[in-house]
């Protein structure tokens, strides 16, 4: 490459940095672009460097962050250090200068010219930086490959004809005869650049452990370990270099079950499992009251071997058992349960809270028992705990359930990586076209304002504000009463429970039921809460208060038809899954409405409402009605 770089062995002795200096100053991202390039083309020559080298550049980011210059580096030559032999500049050899400062004196500074032709070159033959890109749309993120990606292909060394590859919890490639260039590519199948990383340099906040790239693979002495979900990616790149593989099958194929299934698909639900039956593993992402439960338990009946449930929460768990014993020809008393400190397992069908699975990062071993997993709520499996117990499956089949497989800090890629691929998606405003009534958003312009002086206010202390406007809170509640006044069945959502508190206690002398969901709650108090609300009339008035958290999935209710967003949200996942809670049929809905409190005197506010139009037109949404200036005109 002709980088003159030098060595400097580090403070501690225990490592080194190399120096690259300039004769002129260049930009930070200049210069971080310069290091990103020289590491791709090191890791192509040697791969155990691994990804983690490209968060020890410096500088660190491409912009100085607030407050300071973020992470820095000691500076050579110090005093005390160099007495004991480190802090100081060595040879090729490891053998110090005699003179430091006379060695330093001779070093070759790049120039501008030679700072962008060496880019330049990399570029061409390796790319900067050919790792995935993480997106948050809607379509195949997980597909999506950077430019510098596609043309790095070029593989320096011979090739093995053949590799063997153990299909088991992973993928285990033989290293064996193995250039480290191809191995290299190996790794980067299961890497993506890490979009909270960009989001925080782009704020000028620290990106202190925020890594760049994010790896899902592994490197052992004698495999590159790659998850389930890359098996196509991993054909296609041994197929482009025409190496034939040599499958090796040690996924666990379960023991036998013989259930049958007792419900009823409908004829896009039919559509979906013939679709999700072709493949071995992937995710059903489909719109809340879709009923991905039912398409699983016809999976489950389908699969004919052994199957873990995994879900997030108690009451989940307590959910499927329930569902699972209205599809399936078993009572929910014969389906096992793992959570809330209870190990009530049967080995056929279970269902288990993940967080019971992964007890201080102990994984259970019977989870690789199983033949067929299925994941609920399976965005979730980016947390590093339940990636682990993902990890530890040796399943032959699995499949993942998703209102929303885009997430918002952008890693679903892990999602994808443990479950597989998307192989069936639901149109969210299509399946609004399909239901037998209207889709409305209310806008409600209100008056509030910031009461304070204080500059660069955090969400959190505008949301406290939010929270104790009286006038916001009473248009809130007027439009409660209204709503229960025209026989509509409302749900208030608000993501702070003082906020709840406060409309629980304004409400209950207005309302016959007024009835509160929030976290905390234990399973004899959720499941009094859920008797309660199955035995009031249809024709009996009622309004629920909850949590956004608590509610925002699996909380099925057919009757709610009305959803008021007492806190305003911006992540179109988010309220995907709120608005969802309306979307189950019931025989007096002909029209669905969210209230939405759109706080036009606050930018940052006005901002999240616009983001919310663009998330209520993708779920088929129409914006009218009347807010407090008057009519306002449908966007969409």
């Amino acid at each position: 490459m002709n980088v003159p770089a030098i060595l400097e062995r580090s403070r501690s002795g225990n490592g080194g940095h190399v120096w690259i200096f300039f004769e002129a100053a260049i930009e930070a991202s200049r210069a971080r672009q310069l290091g990103t390039a020289i590491l791709t083309k090191c890791l192509s020559k040697r791969h155990e460097i691994g990804f983690e080298s490209y968060d020890r550049l410096f500088p660190n980011q491409d912009t100085m962050p607030k407050g300071g210059f973020g992470n820095l580096i000691a500076l050579p030559l110090q005093g005390q250090s160099k007495l004991q032999g480190n802090s100081i500049f060595l040879d090729r050899q490891f053998i110090p200068y005699e003179d430091q400062w006379k060695f330093l004196s001779s070093v070759l500074k790049m120039t501008t010219d030679q700072v962008e032709s060496t880019i330049l070159d990399i570029e061409k033959s390796t790319g900067i930086l050919p790792v995935k890109l993480s997106v948050l749309e809607e379509r195949e993120p997980w597909k999506d490959v950077s430019d510098q990606e596609k043309r790095s292909s070029n593989i320096e060394g011979a090739l093995p004809s053949t590799i063997k590859v153990i299909e088991s919890n992973s993928f285990y490639v033989e290293k064996s005869g193995l250039p480290t260039t191809f191995m290299q590519k190996l790794m980067t199948i299961a890497a993506f650049q890490n979009p909270e990383f960009y989001k925080a340099q782009s704020m000028r906040l620290s990106t202190y452990g925020k890594p760049r790239i994010i790896s899902c693979a592994e490197n052992s002495p004698t495999y590159i370990i790659l998850p389930r979900g890359c098996k196509e990616e991993l054909i296609d790149l041994f197929n482009e270099h025409n190496i034939t593989l040599i499958w090796e099958e040690q996924r666990e194929k379960g023991k036998t079950i013989k259930i049958n299934f007792i419900g009823e698909l409908t004829e896009l639900q039919k559509t979906a499992v013939n679709e999700l039956i072709k493949h071995d593993n992937g995710v059903l992402s489909a719109t809340t009251a879709f009923g991905k439960t039912v398409v699983a338990s016809w999976m489950i009946v389908e699969r004919k071997v052994n199957t873990l449930i995994l879900v997030h929460r108690r009451h989940l768990m307590d959910q499927w058992k329930e569902r699972l014993g209205s599809f399936l020809n078993i009572t929910p008393n014969s389906i096992g349960t793992i959570g809330g400190g209870k190990e009530k397992r049967t080995g056929y069908i279970d269902i288990g809270v993940i967080q019971s699975l992964n007890v201080k990062g102990q994984i259970k071993d019977f989870i690789a028992e199983y033949g067929h997993i299925v994941v609920d709520e399976c965005h979730h499996i980016s947390a590093y705990s339940f990636e682990q117990v993902m990890k530890k499956a040796k399943a032959k089949y699995v499949l993942g359930l998703t209102a929303t497989p885009v997430r918002k800090d952008g890693h679903h890629p892990i999602v994808m990586m443990q479950c597989g691929p998307i192989r069936f998606k639901v149109d969210a405003k299509k399946q609004a076209l399909n239901r037998p009534f209207a889709h409305i958003v209310v806008p409600r312009y209100t008056s509030f304002t910031i009461s304070t002086n204080k500059e660069n206010l955090t969400i959190q202390e505008i949301y406290s504000q939010l929270v104790e406007d009286k006038a916001r809170n009473d248009l809130i509640f007027d439009d409660i009463l209204l709503a229960l006044e025209a026989g509509r069945t409302p749900i208030l959502l608000s993501e702070r429970t003082n906020h709840v508190e406060y409309f629980e206690k304004r409400l209950k002398n207005f309302a016959k039921n007024v009835i509160v969901l929030r976290g905390g709650l234990g399973s004899k108090q959720r499941k009094e809460v859920y008797e309660k609300i199955a035995n009031i009339p249809d024709n009996e008035e009622r309004v629920l208060i909850a949590t956004g958290r608590y509610i925002g999935e699996g909380f099925d209710d057919a009757r709610l038809d009305t959803l008021f967003l007492a806190l305003p949200i911006s992540w179109k996942g988010t309220l995907q899954q709120y608005a969802g809670r309306l979307h189950r049929l019931h025989h007096s809905k002909n029209e669905v409405k969210i209230y939405d409190y759109v706080d036009k005197n606050v930018p940052v506010l006005e901002k999240m409402y616009h983001k919310r139009l663009k998330g209520y037109q993708m779920l088929g949404y129409n914006v009218g009605g009347k807010g407090e200036v008057g009519a306002i005109r449908p966007l969409f």
